[in-house]
């Protein structure tokens, strides 16, 4: 599994689209810098390659995308990346090349993981047939041909530009060499993975080359075995990969997007992406890690976004302008150091929600759960109020003011919460508030009523209690300011050293919080003893945890009761 996926990154898409260049990309990194978080991982989005429109070409450009009928030119970087870079100028000194800003971006920025894109095909109008450099590749334009049956196509702009000019397609039986080639260059520039793009185009390509399903095999078995080559990393996020010949030609590969894009401009799509990414893991995460997009921290539904990526088990991205960041709500997710607290499984919906319909019938909440180490975690969401359109083929508003909402939250909606707690868990919970800030002593086989306007969210993190041997009666939450508050708790022990003392290792700084029906005694960080606060009437102790020097580091937090 790649590493970047317990890391915050930042990807270039909708911070600069295509008009990406390597300055631009120091700049937003500075940006983070400037607000005390830093990117540990970034993607180069479309925009860095060489790539232009032959001479009988239409071109075929919509509102903040590519020209897909650019293809492919060279397999290195165009000007934009190149030190010193000209339009219309190659440099061959691979050291000017896009390693440049690798490096840089890696020794002044300490990014651990660079990705760049790259479509399946090359680029979204392939490869140039017979381009300078390009020949051994020996591509050749090809037309979209629907498979008997198929009346009809969704409206796809990139679809209707190779329908009218075509695509490069790779000979199959060359296409290992074609990514190799790209891949090593990359790899030798300082890249650690790609993120590979418009997958499912293959389907309508497979006239001549025995059928789609064929050329998707040929063509994901030489992505992989490139990939392999390499990046050691499994370094490869699959992009518009949902067809099914696609996915099962797929071995290797850990990391798919789980739905259609972020669209930051579209209201109609915010709630509607985070039932989609919960519904769809049901059937991706059991054979891959499914990645729930970037999205943007300064923005309307930011807080309803980043809530979802807590819970989801994902990679955690965002696509911010330079400048244009919300570091209050980043720092609910991220840690000082860069990392996350990235629960274990990929986020699902709850049992309960399986069969219901939290976008359209009008009195569902959508719950999705995961587990941590030593507690289980909880999003809820309404997302009442849109859907997608089969007639208009888009999202859409159905219901303008959509209704408030009331469910219930459990203990059992963490299906797999009995294989953490003690053998002799009596299945009493604790349920702590992520936006409340409050905590609820739930009995087993009770329930917490859980009310949502339209487009609200809260994060529950939920741990079983331990009954200790003195009677007493406690359940560590983690740091309370972060969604997920009960990633940060990586060892949990009780009563090791002595009766009545629970010793654990937690990551991270901030508010630490844990419940107990009685004040303790001592607590000490690192067998210091330090200042905590306690709530009688509810039994909830707090404490700061200090920003720790050192890269990961776990505190020993010791309460004695």
């Amino acid at each position: 599994m790649p590493d970047l996926l317990n890391w915050f990154g930042w990807c270039t898409w909708d911070a600069f689209y295509t008009d990406v260049t390597s300055e631009g990309v120091k700049q937003g990194l500075q940006s983070f810098e400037q607000g005390g978080i830093a990117p540990k991982f970034v993607i180069i989005d479309d925009g860095w390659q060489s790539v232009s429109m032959d001479p009988v070409s239409i071109a075929s450009k919509a509102d903040n995308t590519a020209n897909f009928a650019n293809r492919l030119t060279n397999i290195k970087e165009n000007h934009k990346f190149q030190k010193d870079g000209q339009e219309g100028h190659r440099v061959e000194d691979p050291a000017m090349g896009i390693q440049h800003i690798v490096n840089k971006i890696k020794d002044e920025h300490s990014v651990k993981y660079v990705y760049v894109w790259h479509a399946l095909t090359g680029y979204w109008g392939g490869v140039r047939p017979g381009g300078d450099g390009l020949e051994h590749y020996d591509s050749k334009l090809a037309y979209p041909i629907s498979s008997p049956g198929v009346q009809s196509n969704e409206p796809c702009d990139a679809l209707n530009s190779i329908t009218k000019n075509g695509l490069g397609l790779v000979n199959p039986e060359k296409v290992f060499n074609f990514y190799n080639e790209l891949h090593s260059y990359l790899a030798s520039s300082g890249i650690d993975g790609v993120k590979v793009d418009v997958q499912n185009i293959l389907e309508t390509l497979g006239a001549g080359h025995g059928g789609r399903v064929k050329l998707a095999q040929k063509y994901h078995r030489a992505l992989e075995a490139s990939i392999l080559r390499n990046f050691p990393d499994n370094g490869i996020i699959s992009c518009m990969s949902h067809n099914t010949d696609g996915l099962y030609s797929a071995k290797r590969t850990a990391v798919i997007r789980a739905s259609d894009d972020f669209w930051p401009k579209d209201p109609a799509s915010h709630t509607i992406h985070i039932a989609s990414v919960a519904y769809n893991t049901v059937f991706l995460g059991e054979f891959m890690q499914p990645d729930w997009d970037m999205f943007h921290s300064l923005h309307p539904m930011a807080e309803y976004h980043g809530a979802a990526r807590a819970v989801g088990g994902c990679a955690i991205y965002v696509s911010d302008k330079p400048g244009q960041h919300d570091f209050n709500l980043l720092r609910k997710l991220v840690l000082p150091d860069g990392s996350i607290l990235r629960a274990k499984f990929p986020g699902r919906p709850t049992r309960d929600c399986l069969f219901s319909d939290p976008a359209r019938d009008g009195k569902s909440l959508l719950k999705i759960w995961n587990l941590n180490d030593f507690n289980g975690v909880v999003g809820v969401f309404n997302c009442q109020g849109a859907g997608w359109c089969g007639v208009g083929k888009t999202n859409l508003i159905h219901d303008e003011q959509p209704g408030t909402v009331t469910g219930i939250l459990r203990s059992k909606d963490v299906d797999y919460l009995p294989r953490i707690a003690d053998e002799r868990w009596s299945g009493d919970v604790i349920v702590y508030s992520h936006l409340r800030g409050d905590l609820v002593y739930l009995p087993k086989n009770t329930s917490l009523p859980v009310t949502m306007k339209a487009r609200e969210y809260d994060v529950f993190t939920v741990i079983p209690v331990k009954e200790m041997s003195n009677r007493t009666k406690f359940a560590p939450i983690g740091l309370i300011k972060m969604f997920n508050s009960g990633g940060a708790i990586k060892e949990l022990n009780y009563e090791m050293d002595r009766t009545g003392t629970v010793c654990l290792k937690v990551r991270g700084c901030g508010l630490f919080g844990a419940y107990s029906t009685v004040r303790p005694k001592r607590v000490t960080v690192d067998a210091e003893e330090v200042k905590f606060e306690y709530e009688e009437a509810s039994g909830f102790i707090t404490l700061s945890l200090s920003i720790p020097e050192k890269e990961l580091y776990l505190w020993n937090v010791c309460i004695e009761l």
